[in-house]
């Protein structure tokens, strides 16, 4: 089981084509949000929510890992992710790339610089997620959760640190560099997820101290259950049991979160693992 949302990847045909965008003079920032793969995740809700706060959005998205989940690729679901940001006045870059190959991450910062200018924030909503345990994970499994969620992830960092063109804010606080991470606590039949997602969190925390002298601030958010159609009906009844609010995540409460440390306000919240949850009990 995974709260995250779907890895971001390289082309294979999609039935609908995501329209291109000419890159006119920048006026609003750029973010980059990875697996926005599905309307219903959070990685969409995400990139609405910043599109909403004056963002323009580069996003990544993998149809053949939706394809190979029990929840199925969702046609057509970039291209109409990309109209619906558009209503919201976001110029956008629909991308589509196979985080698993190490060359991706420079591939989808070069397109993404092409088509809407510098990159002012990341945001890593992508994730392998395929439920398996200490005794039944492969090792073609375990791999690839940590070429996905850990590899990628550290490499899509380190790109924006090479290439982040911002106001520095060593010493005066007035950074405008973001980076948020999404993460999760699941382990226990969960191995290579949890493990992977787990490293990411150390990779990311270390992005707040080496990236200072950039003025870039990094955060990790652990947005505990939210459903976008991995749950069943008992776990969904379970997981809401679990929560002193009385109800799951949604995608919109972890937009907020992200949009928060985003903006200017949320500028001080630096090397963080947040939990965004409701109280879940773990």
């Amino acid at each position: 089981m995974t709260i995250n949302e779907q890895p971001s990847a390289a082309p294979e045909p999609t039935s609908e084509p995501v329209p291109e965008q000419a890159a006119p003079e920048q006026a609003r920032p750029v973010a980059l949000i990875t697996g926005v793969g599905r309307s219903i995740g959070i990685g969409a809700g995400i990139a609405r929510q910043l599109a909403a706060s004056g963002w323009d959005i580069a996003f990544t998205y993998w149809t053949p890992y939706d394809r190979r989940m029990e929840w199925g690729a969702e046609d057509g679901a970039a291209a109409a992710i990309a109209k619906e940001l558009a209503g919201a006045g976001a110029r956008t870059a629909a991308i589509e790339a196979d985080l698993t190959g190490p060359d991706a991450p420079t591939r989808i910062f070069d397109e993404a610089e092409q088509r809407l200018g510098p990159v002012t924030a990341l945001v890593l909503s992508h994730a392998e997620s395929v439920d398996s345990g200490l005794l039944d994970t492969t090792v073609e499994a375990f791999d690839r959760h940590f070429a996905v969620n850990t590899r990628a992830s550290w490499l899509l960092i380190r790109e924006y640190g090479l290439r982040f063109r911002g106001e520095p804010g060593a010493g005066g606080g007035t950074g405008t560099g973001r980076i948020v991470a999404l993460t999760s606590d699941h382990t226990v039949g969960n191995l290579p997820y949890g493990a992977s997602k787990g490293a990411l969190d150390r990779i990311t925390l270390a992005a707040a101290h080496e990236l200072a002298h950039l003025g870039v601030t990094a955060n990790v958010i652990n947005p505990g259950p939210v459903d976008t159609g991995w749950m069943n009906d008992e776990l969904r009844t379970a997981l809401t049991r679990g929560t002193p609010l009385g109800r799951l995540g949604t995608p919109r409460d972890t937009a907020h979160l992200v949009d928060f440390l985003c903006s200017p306000q949320g500028q001080w919240v630096n090397g963080q693992l947040l939990k965004s949850n409701g109280g879940a009990a773990s």
